[in-house]
């Protein structure tokens, strides 16, 4: 589901499937954010820029950028391209595991005026200080899909919220078995 890169196929020497969480996470906006229509789609870096503008098309939302300056694993200056002032925002990323950047842009946001700040995160990885960091952000919610068990991490962090995607990989299984076409997959998703 939602590889980090789509050339990760090629480490397969079978037929791989996208699965796509995308579908899951317009589904838990729309019914457990109350004022997404309202909200600014947010993109914490230039190489989640395509999956924050599909969710900011598909709701009709405005989008904004994170851009970043520095090195790898190693941020030296951020800045906003967009208006988030006096608006919810909700950043879109496909994996959070250290959330160094995550609470980085937060206090971005923050600081330029943002309301409430989610973030809807396809696999939360959620290592070392990740809890504490989310914990001490401003962020109003954290949503990761359940592809990396995390269910101790929720104990520690009232944040954390969960999309349960083992719909999606059942269906997937079921048509894939049936020699059936895997798209389009999934319409409703349950939450937890």
């Amino acid at each position: 589901m939602d590889l980090h890169d789509p050339q990760f196929q090629g480490y397969f020497d079978i037929p791989v499937d996208m699965i796509s969480a995308e579908s899951s996470i317009l589904d838990y906006i729309k019914s457990q954010i109350p004022n997404y229509r309202d909200a600014v789609i947010v993109s914490p870096d230039a190489g989640g820029a395509k999956r924050a503008t599909s969710v900011a098309n598909q709701l009709n939302l405005d989008l904004a950028l994170i851009h970043k300056e520095g090195k790898t694993n190693e941020i030296s200056r951020m800045s906003l391209v967009g208006d988030v002032q006096g608006k919810p925002v909700i950043i879109i990323d496909d994996i959070a595991d250290t959330c160094g950047t995550l609470g980085l842009a937060t206090e971005l946001l923050h600081q330029r005026g943002a309301t409430e700040i989610y973030a809807v995160v396809a696999h939360g990885i959620l290592s070392g200080k990740a809890i504490e960091i989310i914990n001490k952000s401003p962020m109003s919610q954290v949503v990761v899909t359940n592809t990396v068990p995390h269910e101790e991490k929720k104990a520690g962090c009232s944040k954390l919220r969960t999309i349960d995607v083992s719909g999606p990989f059942a269906e997937a299984i079921r048509r894939i078995h049936n020699g059936e076409t895997l798209a389009p997959l999934f319409k409703k998703k349950p939450y937890v």
